[in-house]
């Protein structure tokens, strides 16, 4: 009898090999092993009953899940929430690659099975940026700098790595929403969401971050720094619309009580 599902054949092998597999598992992989234990954190909430668990591996099985697949690209990087550079973030960016010059990503605090989702981001061309509004532009961020200076790392992710991948995206335009969080309850995604920037110089990004980082996924951010120095040279510079927080303000979302239309 044929499956009903096309992708249940292949899905299903897959889990019969998975423990051979993993043996055979990127550098994304190997990041998620090295990462402390204490990263993630605790979040409130009873742990997953047997009945939760047989259910989600039914589900596992037999529903569509293409857009979680078709992510094939795992980064690295660092942000800052848009009024407070202070507040500083590590970033787990895991990217489909919709065409030439648009990503979409999915942003987590650890690359565990149990990070917590935080943010999204959305990746353009400087082609696609130019012809945004003008008051548009201010709430992107450029990554010359952080594709320069190796704030970005791209690990290995279902294709094989390429480390010069990562430089090409230094025209790029981002941006980037991540969720608030609650300072009573830890862990939990209350709150509404924050615009985040990236690092446009050397001496704002926290060095002890960058020096974590590179513990915990075995790279040197200085040795992919000094590879990409002639990049750092030429690369153009960043459309002028973008990273608004330079002139010393910065657009920040707050919530507002709004009348309800068409109520029905």
């Amino acid at each position: 009898m044929p499956l009903r599902h096309p992708s249940l054949a292949r899905r299903g092998f897959v889990r019969l090999v998975g423990s051979g597999a993993a043996l055979l598992s990127c550098a994304c992989g190997r990041a998620h092993a090295q990462q402390p234990a204490e990263h993630g954190g605790d979040i409130p909430g009873a742990k997953k009953s047997t009945k939760s668990i047989m259910l989600g591996m039914g589900a596992d099985l037999l529903q569509n899940d293409s857009p979680i697949r078709s992510i094939n690209m795992c980064l690295n990087g660092f942000h800052f929430y848009a009024d407070d550079m202070g507040r500083q973030i590590e970033a787990h960016h895991y990217c489909t690659h919709i065409n030439e010059e648009f990503f979409q990503c999915v942003i987590y605090d650890g690359n565990k099975s149990d990070s917590r989702l935080i943010g999204i981001e959305y990746i353009v061309s400087e082609r696609l940026f130019k012809p945004l509004p003008e008051e548009e532009k201010p709430l992107w961020h450029s990554h010359r700098h952080e594709t320069t200076a190796a704030n970005w790392s791209c690990q290995a992710f279902r294709k094989p790595s390429n480390i010069r991948r990562s430089p090409a995206w230094s025209p790029h335009m981002a941006k980037h929403g991540i969720r608030g969080r609650s300072t009573g309850i830890p862990r939990s995604p209350w709150g509404i969401p924050q615009l985040m920037m990236g690092f446009t110089a050397d001496g704002q990004l926290k060095p002890e971050l960058v020096r974590s980082r590179d513990r915990e996924l075995g790279i040197s951010t200085a040795a992919v720094k000094k590879a990409r120095a002639d990049l750092a040279r030429t690369a153009p510079r960043p459309d002028p619309g973008a990273d608004g927080w330079q002139d010393g303000t910065s657009p920040q979302l707050v919530l507002n009580e709004m009348p309800l239309r068409n109520r029905r």
